[in-house]
This record gives structure tokens, sequence and C-alpha cells, in this order.
């Protein structure tokens, strides 16, 4: 029967969560990553392969797609924009190209915020703002979503992209390149230096996990129009990099060392995005505070990295 939820990416921070939500909700979820994921619950059917060839069989069985899955960094394809189309992008037209043999499932794709708005200093990135991605990895973002829109426009498809900005939180590890707070909270715990890009007034938004999760579930819990639907997932409030090691040097009583160095072609100094649009269609708005947020993300990490 097609009622599962196949979502790709399982074994990521936003996968692990979002796979973990949806079961305790009751859905049947087939959660494929690369590595076997010891889920806990009858409800979660775990698939530790990506092949390609397989998506068609998944996606039989399925009332909706779920893709997370990421394997790039504005960071890490820098220069490579080859790496960028082999790790990310063909894996997702892969996905799209099984889809249409099924294109009444329904498409949830996460994209990216911070790496696609331009900085416009003064205003909040809508869904309407220009995109000016500076890397590979917006630039592949963008694609996928044009690939994805042509798809639902050619079969009559449904999908759903979300633009998130930063998300972190609890079970967010230590990854290099892959997420600024979790870098921060190794380093402070360490007493090593942390290598910060630019003067540290580059400006994020920062989204908690727990909101961007029930964003997530009040997507798939109803039908997609048909079309691509673009939004936005943000707290709408940014801050610097340098408030930010402020935030974590009182939560967690510890000092940050650091050393400012060259600010990087790839990121934009400033990205503010406006959440307005959830709100209208989901009546979605985080409720969880940065500094709540971030003493929730360093509990988990001191009480389970050590």
């Amino acid at each position: 029967m097609s009622d599962h939820v196949l979502v790709i990416g399982a074994g990521g921070f936003i996968g692990r969560h979002l796979v973990q939500a949806l079961a305790a909700g009751g859905n049947k979820v087939i959660a494929v990553s690369r590595r076997s994921i010891p889920f806990q619950s009858h409800n979660i059917e775990s698939i530790a392969c990506e092949a390609k060839e397989h998506y068609a069989s998944w996606i039989a069985r399925s009332r909706v797609v779920v893709h997370v899955a990421s394997r790039s960094t504005p960071g890490s394809t820098a220069g490579n924009a080859l790496a960028e189309l082999e790790e990310n992008l063909r894996p997702t037209l892969a996905l799209l190209q099984a889809m249409q043999q099924k294109p009444q499932t329904n498409l949830l794709y996460l994209s990216s915020g911070g790496t696609l708005y331009g900085s416009d200093s003064g205003h909040v990135a809508t869904e309407a703002s220009t995109v000016a991605p500076r890397s590979y990895h917006g630039a592949g973002k963008i694609a996928a979503e044009h690939f994805i829109a042509a798809w639902s426009r050619q079969y009559g498809g449904a999908a759903t992209i979300v633009r998130p900005s930063n998300v972190y939180g609890p079970g967010q590890n230590e990854r290099s390149g892959f997420g600024i707070i979790p870098a921060c909270l190794g380093k402070m715990s360490r007493g090593e230096t942390l290598t910060v890009w630019g003067d540290g007034s580059t400006v994020r938004d920062y989204l908690y996990i727990g909101d961007f999760i029930d964003l997530c579930q009040s997507i798939l819990s109803c039908p997609m129009s048909l079309g691509a639907t673009v939004l936005n997932a943000a707290s709408g409030v940014g801050v610097s990099l340098n408030e930010l090691f402020l935030q974590l040097e009182n939560i967690t009583g510890m000092r940050l060392l650091r050393i400012y160095d060259a600010a990087r072609k790839v990121d934009t100094p400033r990205v503010v995005i406006d959440p307005t649009l959830a709100e209208s269609l989901y009546g979605w708005m985080p409720t969880t505070p940065l500094n709540q947020g971030l003493e929730n993300a360093w509990h988990w990490f001191n009480t389970t990295q050590h």
C-alpha cells in the first residue's frame, strides 16, 4: 500500500529527528540512509542503502517523499562544482526521474535559506526575494528547486520546497563544516581554538530543531497543492557570530578561544529570513528563543559527548 513516508537522508541531524517524530505520530516510515540507524520503533523500516535503482520500489509504497539528504556544505565544494553535481544534484535528479512513475506521490524537499538569499542590509528575505547564491552548494540547491518545479509541471506533481535557516539543537553532532554551534561547543569543551572566517559580524538566522520539525509535520499532515510551493522556515531574527559566541560563553561558563581569518567568498555577510508565509499557510511560528535552544543543545552535548 502507498501509505508510507519515505525519508531520504534519515541518518542526518534533521532526518533522525523527523523520522522519530513521524513514527511517534503513528506514521509508517521508510528511513533510508547511508549507514544503519537503530531506530527504536516498529513504525520505522530502516534501510542502509541509497542506491538510486531502488528509488522506484520505495516510492511505490509511499504517499510522500521527504528529501533531507545533503553531502556538502558551501565550504566543502568551494572550487569544485563537479563535486556538488555528483554528491547532491545527481541523486536528487535520479529521485525525480523515479517519481515520474508515480507523480501522485507528494515531495517535501529541504533546500537552503542561508546559501540562496543575497545580502540585503536592513531587510529580511521573503520567498519572492532574489536568490543570489555565492557557493556551488547554494547553486546546486536552486538548480534542484527548478528541476522539482519542472517535474511538477510536466507530471502533475505536488511539491513543497522548504528553505530553512540554520537549524540547530540537541542531536547535532560536531562535524567539520556542518553547524557552527556544535563546532563551538566542541572547541570550548576541549579548550581548542576556533577559526572564524571574517570579523564575526556575519549575521545569520538560527532555527531550533523542534520548531522546524513541527513545521515539517504540519506540511506532511495534509495533501500538497499541485505545483511547487516555496516556503521559508526561520526565526526571523538575525544574530551575528560574535553575538552567538557571547551567548554560548554565558550559557556554558567557558571561554571560546578564537582567531579571525579572512572572510570566504562563499559566505554572504547577512541573511535574515521571513517566516510569514509559513504562518499564513500552517499557523506556524517558532517558539523557542535562541538562549533556550542553546541551553538545550549544550545540555545534550555535555551529557552525551563525554
